[in-house]
């Protein structure tokens, strides 16, 4: 039984057949490539290295899955910031705990369909192979990434845990594969005085809003939620989940969207730095809390930020995240958030009190609607009353917004030669993933990492 590209298919199942990964024992290969960063970019470069028979050493600043989790516990009980070691930095990446969701908006280069089938191979669920929007969750992801360690150790590649790389002369190695992630501010400006060539890229800040659940369950699937029809309503949600939503708008020019929508979520404290305050959102896979977040955030340019210094998007967005920090510090909870009521944000009230909230570290009732630069929080208010035209009800007091969605994407991008994928300044130097600039996701990430070490290994990019 075959497929109609011809590939077999397993019987009385929907779900094709792929040729399992080949990897090659490494531990005395005569090549070997050097990859700073184990997030999806780093980990499937070293996974296509094995495949071709040349050996990873992996460089990660934080620490292995295990011990992170324990890390971002201390952080969610606000028992302090490890720098090195919480929802930007450690292994598997950003994406590990902040909600797995393996699909993007990119249109890279590339076979995306064989990541899917590793993610696959390392442990997730069939639905990778063939949802559109899949969902791996942040309970189950950390599991399929000890996975992936696990077979790079085996056939001889290394992994340095706990190990920052403060030169690029340090290495005294080449080829090196840069697959440091979207929030390792202090290797840009490593890299910018070792005269790597760098460039301010767009990329988007905002907030994190969130709902009840229930009422994204209204709004999307049209419920009215009472007597016999409620309870169809529940039969209605237990088989298709909860919710979510996608919006997009136009304010002034510039784009105004729903980023990284996690139904039946948690808002998480994201920042990597003990002065700085950044929020975005996750989701187990039963996708079952009784809340969905969503970032909401507005598109900015290089010419919105002025100067010509090209880590000048960077300092803008730190310059916020510390902004949010000293808005929230009253409550002496090292990580707590500043937040204000949808409605009152939109129409410039404080906030009198807050709703209840996922957001475990606790929340400040805090006037975003004063201390957001103009050019985000206008367009923001804009924004959400295009959006309550769209869904009637999706403006309300019940929602609260948490500042700030900063760490969407990166605001710096490593120029890199477009056939060869090396950075245009350093020859063989490979950016690669979020932190490069050319990716936005697990999946594009992972796939831009796979392309990187196919370079490398001499093998032509699909």
């Amino acid at each position: 039984m075959t497929d109609d590209n011809g590939k077999p298919v397993a019987k009385n199942a929907p779900i094709p057949l792929y040729d399992p990964p080949v990897f090659l024992d490494v531990h005395n290969a005569e090549r070997s490539a050097v990859i700073i960063g184990c997030g999806p970019a780093g980990l499937f470069a070293a996974l296509t290295l094995l495949e071709h028979g040349i050996k990873p050493v992996i460089y990660e600043r934080g620490k292995e899955v295990s011990e992170r989790k324990r890390d971002i516990a201390l952080l969610n009980r606000n028992e302090g910031l490890n720098p090195e070691s919480n929802y930007c930095f450690g292994e598997g990446g950003a994406g590990t705990f902040s909600d797995g969701k393996l699909f993007s908006r990119s249109k890279k280069r590339g076979n995306m369909q064989r990541v899917m089938e590793l993610f696959h191979y390392f442990g997730a669920p069939d639905t990778v192979l063939y949802e559109a929007h899949a969902h791996i969750g942040s309970d189950k992801l950390p599991g399929i990434i000890r996975r992936m360690r696990e077979c790079i150790l085996e056939h001889g590649g290394e992994i340095h845990f706990n190990t920052c790389i403060n030169s690029l002369k340090d290495l005294h190695h080449s080829p090196i594969i840069l697959a440091i992630g979207h929030s390792a501010h202090d290797t840009y400006r490593m890299l910018a005085t070792e005269g790597v060539t760098l460039e301010t890229k767009g990329f988007a800040m905002g907030v994190r809003c969130e709902h009840p659940q229930s009422l994204i369950n209204q709004l999307m699937y049209h419920l009215k939620g009472n007597g016999a029809k409620g309870q169809k309503d529940e039969g209605l949600i237990h088989f298709v989940g909860n919710a979510s939503y996608s919006l997009v708008t136009q304010v002034d020019g510039r784009g105004v969207y729903s980023f990284c929508m996690c139904p039946g979520g948690h808002i998480v404290p994201a920042g990597s730095t003990a002065d700085g305050c950044v929020v975005n959102g996750m989701s187990a896979s039963h996708r079952n809390s009784p809340y969905a977040n969503s970032g909401m955030v507005v598109q900015i340019l290089p010419e919105d930020i002025p100067g010509d210094d090209p880590l000048r998007g960077l300092e803008f967005q730190e310059a916020l995240e510390r902004e949010a920090f000293n808005q929230a510090a009253v409550s002496h909870q090292p990580s707590a958030a500043p937040a204000q009521r949808l409605r009152d944000f939109v129409e410039g009230k404080p906030s009198k009190s807050l709703p209840p909230c996922s957001y475990l570290p606790g929340t400040v009732s805090s006037r975003l609607d004063q201390w957001l630069p103009a050019h985000i929080g206008k367009r923001l208010q804009q924004g959400f009353c295009d959006f309550d035209r769209k869904y009637p009800g999706f403006l309300t007091n019940d929602a609260v917004i948490l500042g700030v969605e900063s760490r969407s994407s990166s605001a710096v991008r490593i120029p890199r030669d477009p056939e060869t994928l090396q950075s245009i300044s350093t020859p063989g130097l490979y950016p690669c993933g979020e932190g490069a600039g050319y990716a936005g996701g697990i999946t594009s990430s992972a796939l831009d990492g796979i392309n990187a070490a196919l370079k490398i290994a001499g093998v032509a990019v699909e």
